[in-house]
Parts: structure tokens; sequence; C-alpha cells
């Protein structure tokens, strides 16, 4: 998978005008998913700000993450298990390796907002230890390295399905019954088109545990938990958002 993802895109101070155009380039291919990009979709201001450096690659990053492209695709189209892993993927080139770091992030999401979860990536201590200001995000666990646990090697892989796939065409997580339930998955050559259905997490069902709520004696500091399809989670977690609730964790039954 290396030699078809090939290396790191940086800039450099003395990058030319070809240089930035290519990291602009690997930055919607990494960020957005592999898509066609429409002239009338591209990033215009962010793009010129990049070029004339008032912009990082970093900065240019969280623009594309925090595009109306990017939610249209992934937050209002997708389950909230696959908008969570494609973050993952997309932002920190990796998958996500275990139900705590899930759950957080979906957490994130429901109680400070779409901008805030897109933040927890790109301000990470991960992400800049790894691509720092000014190298595109690239898929860090798609080589086994050392030290690093092989079931994070398998779940990334089973994220990138080939360079012809657009991840805006799979709405479903691929990743929620091995994540939820600590196991490993089988590696799955990668190909150009996606040759066998994957089970979608709507069908799944799954126990959000959640603690507190305004509706609660003051005294009284009560759990709660509800048991919910995949396809009924996003009105859920909102439902229970209003009440000022706060989601301990979200885990798969069945």
């Amino acid at each position: 998978m290396s030699t078809v993802l090939g290396g790191p895109v940086e800039i450099w101070s003395t990058s030319t005008v070809s240089d930035k155009q290519a990291a602009i380039r690997a930055v919607y291919k990494q960020v957005l998913g592999n898509p066609h990009v429409m002239e009338s979709e591209r990033l215009v201001s962010a793009e010129s700000q990049f070029m004339e450096g008032s912009l990082t690659v970093r900065e240019f990053v969280r623009a594309v993450a925090k595009s109306d492209f990017y939610r249209d695709r992934y937050f209002e189209s997708c389950a909230p298990y696959r908008f969570v892993e494609l973050n993952f993927k997309h932002i920190l080139g990796r998958a996500p390796t275990d139900q705590s770091e899930v759950s957080a992030h979906i957490r994130t999401c429901v109680e400070q907002g779409y901008d805030a979860e897109i933040d927890s990536y790109i301000d990470s201590l991960e992400y800049r230890e790894t691509f720092g200001e000014n190298i595109v995000p690239y898929y860090q666990g798609a080589v086994s390295q050392v030290g690093q646990k092989q079931v994070g090697y398998t779940r990334t892989v089973s994220l990138f399905r080939g360079v012809a796939e657009i991840d805006s065409g799979f709405s479903a997580s691929r990743l929620v019954q091995e994540v939820a339930t600590n196991s490993s998955n089988k590696i799955v050559p990668a190909t150009g088109v996606r040759s066998v259905a994957y089970q979608d997490a709507t069908e799944k069902t799954f126990k959000i545990l959640v603690k507190g709520s305004k509706f609660d004696s003051p005294r009284r500091r009560s759990t709660t938990e509800y048991i919910v399809s995949g396809g009924k989670m996003t009105p859920q977690i909102q439902r229970i958002n209003r009440t000022g609730a706060t989601i301990v964790s979200i885990t798969e039954v069945a």
C-alpha cells in the first residue's frame, strides 16, 4: 500500500508555486476522501491565503475539513460512527484504536459541535507531532511499523479500499463491530471497485449510556441506558443532548 500511496507531501520555505499547487491537490484528495472537486466547490479564498503564505498546510487542512463540501458529505449524510472513523482517516491518517476514542469524539461532536470535533484532531498533540504545520496528512498506519499494534494496521487498511474509491460513496461504518468489540478484522485486498456489500451500521444495535439530565433531581445523578438501532442513533443522540445529559459511552450490543 505504501507504493500506492506514495510519500508525504511537505511544504518548505523554498517551495515553488507548483509545489504549493501540488500540496493543495493532495489536501483535497486526503481530507475530502478522494473526490472530484468541481471549480465551484474549491475554497478559493483559503487556497489564495495558502499560496501567499498566510495559511500553513495545517490551517488549510482545517479550512477544508470545516467546508460545506466536507460537512455535507461526511457529517450530514453519514452515520455517527462513519463520520468519526472518516475524521480519523482523513485528518490523522489512521483508524480509531478503540471504543473509548470513538465515544469521546462522538461526545465532542454532540456536546460542543461540529467545529470543535474537527479542531480536536487538528489541534491534537498527535497531529502536531506527526504532520506539524506543513505536511499534508497521509495514511501513517498503512505500513506496519515497529511498536505498532497489528490491529491498528489492519483497521487502517480496512478503511483504505483502493485509489479509485470515493469515501462519500459509503455512509455506514466499516469498523463499528471491530472497534466496539476490540477485535481484529481480516485484511481484504484493496480494489478500484467495491465488489461486495459491507454490513450497514444502521442494521446494528447500540447501547448509549447516559448520565444526568436537566430533568433529574438536583441531588440525584441518574444513569440511563438507551438501546437503539444504528439508523436511529443520530436523532437519539440529539434528544439526549437537548436534555443536558452526558453521554458516557456508546457500545454495540447486537
